[in-house]
């Protein structure tokens, strides 16, 4: 059991001063007694969401379990303390009896075709019809989420391209649906878009190729985006290596280039955009930070840019702000976190009711 502890501060997002308590690892709205007070002055938020992480996942693919904790320690160091991981081929299940690191929501593997992503990482399938039966399993496997790579590129054309067909896309979506779970896919590009927010997907990771006609189907049907920016940040480099390839390659670039404008328009639009890194890959673990820096650059506000990966982004995902009987996952920051250069360094990090 950990010890009963006491805060005083600002809590956000709504800005007021209270009081809370801790007993046996969750918030209590009530004085208990006995208890320490740990922080007295300051603001207090809930803990911080990175809403596409790979915990698992190195720059060369699967890593051993070790090295998976590692990376949530990283995270957790860094104020995070809820992942939805947006696919991995390692099983990281284990980590979930740990009450010192984050919690995960996994979305399972991968969903792709053939040579149709990076090696290793995703299931492949040879018949898109067998897509829904497999889109169920991974519902059964994960926590709720299922990944699907929407696109990539085809080295038939020499550019990105969809790889799923409409109609197979619907009955994939609908089978998650069925077994309560949500979709997300990966998309670079703009023609995989339609047919994946037509059919019901849930999100979109990175969402580069969004334009006005696709922000306005993702209105109508609830799409959400997490754009991942400091992860496109990748894309010049991509391009660079993709010389055989030159209209991949300069599609790429375009798609860097227009993206600030594009997520500042879905902003505008008012489509709901969450924070996550795209970290274990090209992404170094605990950037959630500069994801949030990142969001404000492209127009959101440096309260909604900190709530797209903190308390809005618990509530898309389910999961608890501040709120008496919830788990005590708290960050304490002296100065206002909203600031620049604060959030990167919390005074406190409280995990289920432990102090780090």
């Amino acid at each position: 059991m950990s010890r009963s502890l006491h805060l005083r501060g600002v809590i956000l997002p709504d800005g007021e001063a209270a009081d809370w308590w801790v007993y046996d690892g969750v918030l209590c709205a009530e004085p208990v007694a006995g208890a320490e007070t740990v922080f007295d002055g300051g603001w207090i938020i809930p803990g911080l969401v990175d809403a596409h992480c790979h915990v698992g996942l190195g720059p060369h693919g699967g890593v051993d379990l070790d090295e998976a904790i590692s990376q949530a320690e990283v995270e957790r160091d860094a104020g995070v303390l809820l992942l939805r991981d947006a696919g991995s081929p390692v099983d990281t299940r284990s980590l979930d009896d740990r009450e010192d690191l984050p919690k995960i929501i996994r979305a399972g593997r991968h969903l792709a075709r053939p040579k149709r992503y990076i090696p290793g990482l995703p299931i492949d399938i040879e018949d898109e019809s067998q897509l829904p039966e497999y889109v169920a399993e991974q519902a059964r496997r994960s926590d709720g989420w299922v990944k699907l790579v929407g696109d990539w590129i085809d080295r038939g054309v020499g550019d990105l391209a969809p790889l799923w067909s409409d109609e197979v896309l619907v009955a994939a979506i609908d089978a998650a649906h069925a077994h309560g779970a949500r979709v997300t896919a990966h998309v670079f590009g703009e023609d995989a878009l339609p047919g994946l927010i037509n059919a019901g997907i849930d999100c979109v990771e990175h969402g580069t190729g969004i334009t006005d006609d696709v922000i306005a189907m993702m209105l109508e049907h609830g799409t959400a985006l997490v754009p991942t920016l400091i992860n496109i940040d990748n894309f010049p480099g991509i391009a660079d290596s993709a010389a055989r390839y030159p209209t991949y390659a300069a599609h790429m670039r375009a798609l860097y280039a227009s993206c600030p404008e594009r997520v500042a328009a879905a902003h505008d639009a008012g489509v709901p955009i969450f924070a996550g890194t795209d970290a274990g890959g090209m992404v170094a673990h605990g950037r959630i930070a500069d994801e949030i820096a990142a969001l404000t650059r492209v127009g959101m506000s440096a309260h909604d840019a900190l709530g797209a990966a903190c308390w809005d982004a618990r509530t898309w995902l389910g999961r608890s702000r501040i709120e008496h009987g919830s788990p005590a996952d708290l960050l304490c920051f002296a100065e206002d976190p909203r600031l620049p250069g604060v959030l990167e360094h919390p005074d406190l990090v409280i995990v289920r009711g432990r102090v780090f």
